[in-house]
């Protein structure tokens, strides 16, 4: 749905402006999770987009009349979409141990078998594909144009419960390791530490200037962000985005993988549906799921980047919006 009056699953509750604090309470009412106050200033400094982002509807990202088209079927548990500089689309197959890649019709096919049970994809310096190999643990690099993608299969660091990953412009790694409740650094030289513990971490995404980190918790309807330091370590830990939506019936948002578009703001795969957040940090409002199953990840695609992935189990979607991701 596509209009200025969001429907039951595309709502766009407001705070009132500038507000950002953690102490914060919120009750659901109909099965919608309703937020109340925020009181007090803080946050970080960094941010992209204009002051009008701050008041984002739903209307101004989505079009009217387009909505969800299946981009591809059958898999077991889909996961990691992510698209390379021409825009290409590129998703995991977790439990097919596959990754595939769309061809020139938009159409999926296979790009490297017996992948190590793949979770997060990112790109990274000189067009190389990072992943996450869920059962190997460890984190991979893959060359695309190479005439054999699974032959070009490096490993990067290993010995890490890998789940989700970013990748600076210089080559610097974070990944999301829940098992251990960490986030693990690997610099451009291979080298791994521990930055941050004790989250229920799951996906990862970096704002644009990539002075900053954002990372899900598991346990609590907020999104941490971390300040990056030169060194690769992580400070100023902060609950910035909240409070996610919980529907009725649940504890726990689901949040999964991040997308982050050109004037700041933060779309996040839950278990209400695409949560979309301002720059400021507040709820803009939710896209509603494709299907009801459980939804996985999210990513902008397309040569001009105005085109919504997202993996939900066993199902790839699509749609066209008015916003446009990072490149």
């Amino acid at each position: 749905m596509s209009s200025s009056m969001p429907g039951p699953d595309e709502r766009c509750p407001r705070k009132p402006a500038g507000s950002r604090s953690a102490n914060h309470t919120s009750v659901i009412l109909n099965g919608v999770l309703a937020c109340s106050l925020w009181c007090g200033l803080a946050g970080l400094g960094g941010l992209t987009g204009t002051a009008a982002a701050q008041d984002t509807q739903l209307h101004e990202i989505l079009v009217e009349g387009e909505g969800w088209q299946l981009v591809g079927d059958g898999y077991k548990f889909t996961e990691g979409p992510v698209a390379d500089a021409a825009g290409r689309v590129y998703f995991t197959d977790v439990g097919g141990s596959k990754i595939y890649r769309l061809d020139d019709e938009g159409k999926p096919a296979v790009f490297v078998d017996d992948a190590g049970n793949p979770s997060g994809l990112k790109f990274g310096p000189g067009g190389k594909l990072y992943c996450c190999q869920y059962n190997r643990k460890r984190v991979v690099t893959y060359d695309p144009s190479a005439a054999d993608a699974k032959a070009s299969e490096t490993v990067l660091a290993s010995e890490i419960p890998v789940n989700d990953l970013v990748v600076t412009k210089a080559g610097g790694v974070y990944v999301t390791a829940p098992a251990n409740k960490q986030v693990v650094y690997i610099s451009p030289s291979g080298e791994k530490r521990v930055v941050a513990e004790g989250i229920t971490t799951n996906g990862a995404v970096l704002w644009a200037d990539e002075g900053t980190l954002v990372v899900t918790e598991g346990n609590e309807p907020i999104l941490w962000t971390f300040r990056i330091q030169p060194d690769g370590s992580l400070t100023a830990r902060d609950r910035y985005y909240g409070p996610l939506q919980v529907p009725a019936g649940l504890d726990k948002p689901g949040s999964d993988g991040m997308a982050v578009d050109t004037i700041g703001r933060l779309y996040v795969a839950t278990h209400a549906g695409l949560q979309v957040f301002d720059p400021t940090g507040r709820h803009a409002g939710t896209i509603s799921k494709p299907q009801r199953a459980f939804l996985s990840n999210v990513c902008f695609g397309g040569p001009n980047r105005d085109v919504l992935y997202v993996t939900t189990a066993d199902k790839v979607f699509k749609r066209t919006v008015k916003a446009t991701g990072l490149k």
